[in-house]
């Protein structure tokens, strides 16, 4: 056995290559990467200058050691002792973010500047990118995929933003949309992202609104792929609908093409309304996603309303107004449906129009889990098929559940009225099968219990139903039972104007008693 080998306490084996330095000396140093020109690389004992062995036969005892032998090579560029010192660390640095020696070889043969920049360069950029979140898996990931986010100097001015800008934005941009801004995006379209982003503040955005919009728009299209003409322009022009507002409810809106998306189908609303700014502008700000619909999806449904409901773009316009969510309800599942059953009702063109503006939702409900259920109440308390009144009791019913219709047919039937007494009170008001169940029996208590009267009477006066208990039925009835006594009219006690109430009852305080008879409050006894 040579003396070389005798100098260590074990001999050479496959279990005894193991790791020297960690990483290996051959990672460390792969003669394809770091240093092209030295196939290998001895450690020299000063000692025993004849024993001579190659650095991965050295044992785990022995890294100390090497570090002190590799001082003593017979090196004397200065540019490859700067290579060897930023390797080893490059290679310990990535082992602690997460990449073994293979990812790191890699990633240094794909990414070759990452070589040759100063290490306190990588690191800062790895501490940086730490600080906004972006860590763990998602930064191995982050660095595989973009290597040059480690390098790219564009990258230094969007995190000094984001970490030290005034606006504070510390800690408070999601992580996930640093990594996907820089994940998307080409280094060379982040200059300027700054700017552009401070365009929000001079349209009137605040620190504070900022950061959801930051949060939730698309920061690559948003701000990276346009320019800072294009993004003035944009901000110009949705400033006629809202502006800030408008951007808030859906910061998406940032992210459309100004040329190609957002004119075209803002104008085809526009178009729609005859030119009512305002009123486009509502339609938006209830809707921002209606932009997300191309021209042609807008147009079919503006072309469908005209020819099979006989409506004009006029009506139509006025009932997007109060629902735009018509443009979400698909035109063959659900739209023309929709409006063949109110044609074989018997609803005129005209009949359709006062049916949407009252009732939209018709359009867009779910008929197996919705509106097939409410038709099978309606058929069961006495409506006929095929007519407009049944049309309307669906109308109605669309601002309830299923479950609370239910409760509230259950409630009616509790206090002995019958299914045709239901019929009769909800042809008459509708609405009365769409009020919260337990609403509607607290008022039926105090209606039988604390008035006096019977239930028969909403046959003739449903719409007690609809007032407030508390707010209407309970000091109006409290006012008026000290002039009149029990027996006043529910309709005359309710249906008058709080103006007038107020008038009234003042003047008939104010009235003496004329042989023990008051004059009369216009019908309100």
């Amino acid at each position: 056995m040579s003396t070389a080998t005798k100098s260590f306490p074990f001999s050479p084996s496959p279990s005894s290559f193991s790791y020297a330095l960690s990483p290996p000396i051959r990672t460390l140093f792969p003669s394809s990467s770091l240093f092209p020109s030295h196939k290998l690389i001895f450690a020299t004992n000063t000692s025993h200058k004849q024993d001579k062995l190659p650095l991965h036969f050295l044992g785990p005892q022995d890294s100390s050691i090497l570090l002190l032998k590799c001082n003593a090579l017979a090196i004397n560029d200065s540019s490859t002792n700067s290579f060897v010192d930023s390797g080893v660390m490059l290679f310990s640095f990535f082992r602690e973010i997460g990449f073994n020696e293979t990812d790191t070889e890699a990633l240094l043969e794909a990414h070759p500047v990452i070589k040759i920049s100063p290490f306190e360069s990588i690191r800062s950029r790895i501490h940086s990118l730490q600080s906004l979140g972006v860590s763990g898996l998602s930064l191995s990931r982050l660095i595989v995929k973009r290597p040059d986010v480690l390098t790219a100097p564009e990258i230094d001015g969007v995190v000094c933003f984001f970490l030290e800008g005034d606006l504070e934005l510390a800690g408070k941009i999601k992580p996930s949309q640093i990594e996907h801004l820089f994940n998307s995006t080409e280094s060379k379209f982040l200059a300027g992202f700054e700017a552009k982003v401070r365009l929000l503040l001079q349209l009137g955005m605040t620190q504070e609104t900022i950061v959801p919009v930051l949060n939730n728009a698309n920061l690559t299209k948003a701000f990276c792929l346009k320019s800072f003409e294009d993004i003035e322009r944009m901000l110009t022009f949705l400033n006629r609908f809202g502006g800030v507002d408008l951007i808030l409810r859906r910061p998406a809106l940032l992210n459309y093409d100004l040329d190609a998306q957002l004119i075209p189908r803002v104008g085809f609303l526009l178009e729609l309304s005859g030119g009512d700014e305002t009123g486009t502008a509502t339609v938006l700000r209830k809707l921002p996603f209606v932009v997300a619909y191309s021209v042609d999806h807008l147009k079919d449904h503006v072309e469908f309303l005209k020819s099979f409901a006989g409506l004009s773009e006029e009506e139509i316009f006025r009932i997007v107004l109060v629902y735009p969510n018509m443009f979400s309800a698909s035109r063959k599942r659900k739209l023309h449906p929709r409006i063949d059953f109110l044609k074989q009702c018997g609803l005129t063109s005209h009949d359709i129009f006062r049916f949407l503006i009252k009732a939209p939702l018709f359009l867009s409900l779910s008929f197996e889990g919705n509106l097939a259920y409410k038709l099978v109440f309606l058929v069961k308390i006495g409506y006929k098929k095929n007519t407009k009144e049944l049309a309307m009791a669906m109308g109605a019913v669309t601002r309830t559940s299923c479950k609370n219709m239910q409760e509230v047919i259950g409630v009616f039937l509790n206090y002995g009225l019958t299914c045709d007494d239901i019929l009769e009170m909800s042809m008459k008001h509708p609405q009365v099968l769409q009020y919260n169940h337990e609403s509607l029996e607290e008022k039926m208590d105090y209606l039988v219990e604390e008035m006096g009267r019977e239930v028969g009477e909403l046959l003739a006066f449903p719409a007690f139903l609809g007032y407030k208990l508390d707010g209407r039925i309970k000091h109006r009835y409290e006012e008026k039972r000290k002039i009149l006594g029990e027996g006043m009219s529910l309709n005359k006690l309710l249906s008058v104007s709080a103006a007038r109430f107020s008038t009234k009852s003042k003047r008939k305080q104010r009235v003496p008693a004329i042989n023990g008879l008051n004059e009369s409050d216009e019908g309100l006894e």
